[in-house]
């Protein structure tokens, strides 16, 4: 997912156990209401409803429950058949077929159809829109052309004929059917769509739902709202919670406090600070998250010093992952083995971080002498390098911008690093513009397959603020998405060399996979984290 999107959020998913003993008086009967309902918070406000621009996890948390796509990501983060009934794909691997569920419904009971997802499809497309997330289409039929202006929205491949849809992909995407569960896929109706005009999805009232749940109360601008369950839902007899009530509270301490005192069933401790006082708490949890924070090095020949290979990988034995993760993160992020993360994907039998897994040891001894060998290929006897960050997004930059700075000095003799701390817009423009020399920035997961992470160090990607082009490394990610596309076994061998090239020429320095520390009411079950689609699932949450 775009590394501004969210603190975390890809198909991987983290199932919360929450099963456990009540604590005594802790919940009870203390919100003073229904002991069915639950209590949640989000930490920023609501951004807009609207399943093709939302792009902040925490509106894709409202409105991915109050509404479905095609399939939608079981308890181990497998996409299973949702609003459809079938989902069947051609043995070339470019044409799926699927049948919907008989009789689907909106929450005003109008009927949905296929004609549903064909408009919401190609609203998401239009260039009007302004879908930030429409390049996730791309692969399917006509999808860049339209985006780019150059084709019409209504060629796009996806077609109706009764309850079944056809879409026509222009090469294989093994992430489809993860695709399927993102909120961006969702269907709208374009008589609703068209009746509310520029209102559309800016209240609760304004927006249509086909999720286990709708939504009321959001004026567009209040803090304080509600799902409530969708009678109208095709399965609407597994939902069990009638209501879930949240409120905006943007400091993490009163979130925390709130909890204590049972008015909250969870809140995020997304401070290492809050973290390392609330590890004894009751529900405490580190949920893994499908994120990477990565240094980004600059290659694009502006900084002399890290166009050459053996100063970045000095850098990266100079990072000692292990004692950042322990003494910065208090023990609540994975140090990285991979650019890809954990918990993402499945890899011949393993987890594919496993099997892809490189040596990103921390050697002071080695990382001296290739620093020491790089500075003689350039000419010089030092160097100066400055790392910069913004810390609106990537949690706790500024903290591990420090370590890096102390770290990196210390190891390797000739190296003064500077710090530069910018606002988020800023850093994702210097990032595109090349105006930086090494970034702190990270990446989350758009859906469950190793290309979401492996293709931003593709040559021309507009998210490769590394700048290299690696024309072995280019090979193989074409091999991935082409010829192997079908073939799950050699695809990953594909991608497996593709991180080993990521560690060999030190194309970026991957420090740790992201996670978040969090308290949840331990009688509360059936909730679910997902790492790509819908954050937060609740279709099946219930208080015990």
């Amino acid at each position: 997912m775009k590394n501004w999107q969210k603190y975390a959020a890809g198909g991987a998913v983290v199932v919360v156990a929450l099963v456990g003993t009540r604590a005594a008086g802790l919940w009870g009967n203390s919100q003073g209401g229904n002991h069915q309902v639950l209590h949640f918070s989000l930490p920023t406000p609501l951004n807009g409803l609207d399943t093709a621009t939302i792009t902040d996890e925490y509106s894709m948390d409202i409105a991915g429950n109050a509404g479905e796509g095609l399939m939608r990501a079981d308890k181990n983060g497998t996409p299973q058949p949702a609003q459809a009934q079938s989902v069947k794909a051609s043995a070339d691997g470019k044409t799926w077929t699927i049948t919907l569920r008989p009789n689907l419904k909106w929450s005003d009971g109008s009927k949905l159809t296929a004609a549903d997802f064909v408009y919401g499809w190609q609203r998401a497309n239009d260039p009007a829109t302004k879908s930030e997330y429409a390049y996730l289409y791309s692969g399917i039929k006509n999808a860049d052309k339209i985006q780019a202006g150059q084709a019409d929205k209504k060629t796009l491949g996806i077609t109706a004929k009764g309850n079944v849809l056809t879409v026509t992909l222009e090469k294989p995407m093994p992430q489809f059917e993860s695709l399927l569960t993102f909120p961006t896929f969702f269907p709208q109706q374009e008589k609703f769509v068209t009746k509310q005009g520029k209102g559309f999805a800016t209240t609760s009232a304004k927006s249509l739902y086909n999720g286990p749940y709708k939504f009321e109360g959001w004026q567009g601008t209040n803090n304080e709202f509600k799902l409530v369950k969708n009678d109208n839902y095709w399965d609407a007899k597994h939902v069990k919670t009638p209501e879930i009530d949240f409120q905006v509270i943007q400091k993490p301490e009163v979130a925390v406090q709130m909890y204590k005192t049972g008015k909250l069933d969870a809140a995020l401790v997304n401070t290492p600070q809050l973290a390392q006082a609330n590890k004894g708490n009751k529900g405490y949890r580190v949920t893994p998250q499908a994120t990477t924070v990565y240094l980004a090095y600059n290659q694009s020949g502006s900084v002399k010093a890290l166009t050459n290979d053996k100063i970045r990988q000095a850098l990266n034995l100079a990072t000692n992952r292990p004692e950042l993760n322990a003494q910065v993160l208090s023990g609540t992020s994975t140090s990285a083995t991979t650019f890809t993360p954990k918990g993402l994907s499945q890899a011949n039998g393993e987890d594919f971080a496993t099997y892809a897994k490189q040596d990103y040891s921390y050697d002071p001894t080695k990382a001296q002498a290739l620093f020491k060998a790089g500075l003689a290929e350039i000419g010089a006897t030092s160097v100066t390098l400055e790392i910069e960050a913004d810390t609106d997004r990537v949690a706790n930059a500024k903290d591990v911008v420090n370590y890096l700075q102390g770290q990196w000095s210390k190891v390797l003799p000739g190296l003064k690093v500077t710090e530069k701390f910018v606002p988020f817009k800023q850093r994702l423009q210097d990032g595109t513009n090349k105006n930086f020399q090494i970034m702190l920035t990270q990446w989350g997961a758009d859906y469950a397959e190793p290309t979401t992470f492996l293709d931003l160090a593709a040559t021309d990607n507009p998210n490769n603020y590394n700048h290299n082009s690696t024309p072995a490394y280019d090979a193989l990610l074409a091999k991935a998405t082409g010829v192997d596309a079908t073939n799950d076994s050699q695809r990953a061998v594909d991608e497996q060399g593709m991180e080993k090239i990521i560690h060999e020429q030190a194309l970026l320095n991957p420090l740790y996979y992201q996670a978040q520390p969090e308290l949840v009411n331990p009688q509360i079950s059936g909730f679910y984290h997902h790492a790509v689609g819908v954050p937060l699932d609740f279709k099946t949450a219930v208080r015990q």
